[in-house]
């Protein structure tokens, strides 16, 4: 790859980063600042627009200033950002709204809603997924309900990271990866009119942007932008991407069969493939390119679990929890020892399960300590990113799994990984992946790299590969069964300790149009493509309610199966 200076631009829920890497992914320069939430309204969780921007720009001048460098030394500029969401401009292309971010819940009774009326199953065979609560759809879809004025008004429809690009380049754009997470025709990866259609919101498709591949250059730097950021004038920049994606790019994961497994705020489990594998537990979007897809596995059950314990275990002082999870993780360097730790199923904001669950300890005894509770959390954590690896392995056979964040780059989280899955894992030595996935797409709209495969080969990586000790493997995939059995023990009792979400959604008044002929009949594939992508069909309602009764009876022998040791340790909490 050519030599010059690249900007990714990483917009999350809580801070903006802007990164300048050298093409073999080296970060010379960073500008960081926190980006505010607004939090007025129960359930609404936004983002002023214009501010937001502000902010951006504030690092990408803190970024050049942090390198000595002018915007005359950047060759192009790559954007991501929190995915999912809703940001949306008027027909006078100026900011309608606040922009919606991913973690509102706010359109909870109209998923609910669809779901109740089999809505989310039919789209499948067309979608490859199950809209979300917080998907643009059902946004767009809670906006025509409760503010019919503005979602008359809407002129363009975008994402995060597109509001920003657009910011910088004055041109209205989206990408693959953005638009099929709710607009998208799985097999043909070009907007559906019949997915528009079956939620009712036909109405909004000329407010759809343009879609190009992530690596497409969507338009240069505007002068009004260059002013703003100290970027040079007509900088190239490229569509840009996905966070999750990004991530994953930014890993070096680019081929059919990379997995990359993220442990944050979500966990987040990811396998690129060749051709479209659809299934009810996970979500098949639209890889970086047209014929790449991105079969994706999310729950809200990582890393935040650790945050949440040390705030309460020292609420006052952050450094000590710090150090008590640190010490936590040097001890598993170590192995296991005859300490019994308990069992944890880290479900305190969602899990991979339709019934809203809980999160647990189990096993607690009075000799426990904190930090036997610290490492059930990190096992419990990493177990619940295997329920979703085991679930998208059945799309095909993986080639690496790359691991980032939830405190990857340790050697002592890497070796939990590969035990606990049961398989090899590598880490990257290189930081700020989001950004360097974003950066990398601008390599190649800029033309210093051919395409992104390339780009990435052209790292200076090194990854760090981690082998599964047979014996510890042998040992978690015991408990990581009682886990998973004891969480559908659980299952049944979960509704009646989980707080409700508020339903505005009418029962008796369909919310959309009659479906189209091919959606109506459960899961085929598309016609447009026959035959083009594996289905699996909607399961039965007997089969997605068993009783209490049935729960127990199916799980009782895999709690009671006889232990695993390993020398003298008994596999068991």
């Amino acid at each position: 790859m050519s030599t010059g200076y690249l900007i990714g631009i990483d917009c999350g829920s809580s801070s903006a980063k802007s990164v300048i890497f050298a093409t073999d992914g080296r970060i010379v320069g960073l500008g960081q600042a926190r980006v505010a939430q607004i939090t007025d309204t129960p359930r609404h969780v936004e983002r002023d627009m214009p501010a937001t921007w502000r902010i951006v720009a504030s690092t990408i001048r803190d970024a050049l200033a942090d390198a000595g460098l002018t915007g005359t030394d950047i060759a192009g500029v790559g954007v991501t950002a929190h995915g999912d969401g809703l940001f949306l401009l008027n027909r006078n292309k100026q900011p309608l709204g606040h922009g919606i971010m991913s973690l509102d819940s706010r359109a909870y009774g109209i998923h609910d809603g669809w779901k109740r009326e089999g809505l989310l199953d039919r789209l499948m065979p067309v979608a490859g997924q199950r809209p979300y609560p917080y998907s643009a759809t059902t946004l767009l879809a809670w906006i025509k309900r409760h503010e019919p004025e503005r979602f008359a008004s809407i002129g363009t429809v975008f994402f995060a990271k597109d509001w920003l690009r657009y910011c910088l380049t004055g041109e209205i754009a989206t990408d693959l990866t953005e638009a099929s997470t709710a607009f998208t025709d799985l097999h043909s990866q070009s907007y559906s009119p019949d997915i528009l259609s079956a939620l009712g919101l036909s109405e909004i498709s000329a407010a759809l942007p343009p879609m190009l591949d992530s690596c497409a250059l969507a338009g240069t730097v505007s002068a009004e932008a260059a002013a703003l950021t100290g970027l040079a004038e007509g900088t190239p920049v490229s569509a840009g991407l996905h966070d999750v994606i990004a991530a994953a790019v930014g890993l070096g994961q680019v081929r059919p069969g990379d997995m990359t497994v993220t442990a944050g705020t979500f966990s987040i489990n990811e396998v690129l493939r060749d051709r479209p594998v659809i299934g009810t537990e996970w979500a098949c979007r639209a890889g970086y390119r047209k014929g790449l897809w991105n079969c994706m596995a999310i729950s809200p059950a990582s890393a935040s679990n650790l945050e949440w314990m040390a705030r309460y275990v020292a609420p006052d002082d952050p450094e000590a929890a710090a150090r008590l999870i640190e010490a936590t993780i040097a001890k598993f360097a170590t192995g296991r020892t005859e300490r019994q730790i308990p069992l944890y199923h880290p479900y305190l904001f969602g899990s991979p399960f339709e019934t809203p669950a809980t999160a647990s300890f189990l096993g607690v005894q009075s000799w426990h300590d904190r930090a036997d509770l610290f490492r059930a959390m990190i096992e419990g954590t990493i177990f619940n990113h295997r329920h979703h690896v085991e679930d998208l392995l059945q799309t095909g056979g993986v080639r690496q799994i790359g691991i980032s964040g939830g405190g990857s780059r340790r050697p002592e989280i890497g070796q939990l990984f590969a035990d606990i899955l049961g398989r090899p894992v590598m880490t990257s030595p290189l930081r700020e992946a989001g950004a360097l996935g974003a950066a990398l797409t601008a390599a190649v709209a800029c033309g210093l790299a051919p395409s992104l495969e390339e780009a990435v080969d052209a790292l200076h990586m090194q990854p760090r590969q981690f082998e599964p000790d047979a014996a510890l493997a042998r040992y978690y995939d015991a408990v990581y069964g009682r886990y998973l059995a004891i969480a559908r023990v659980l299952e049944p009792f979960w509704p009646s300790l989980h707080s409700d979400q508020s339903d505005d959604y009418p029962k008796a008044e369909p919310q959309h149009e009659k479906l189209p002929e091919n959606l109506a009949a459960g899961a085929t594939t598309s016609p447009a493509m026959p035959g083009s992508g594996q289905v699996v069909p909607p399961p039965s309602e007997a089969a997605t309610a068993p009783t209490i009764t049935q729960t127990l009876t199916a799980a009782i022998a895999a709690i009671q199966a006889p232990a695993v040791p390993i020398g003298s340790i008994p596999l068991q909490h």
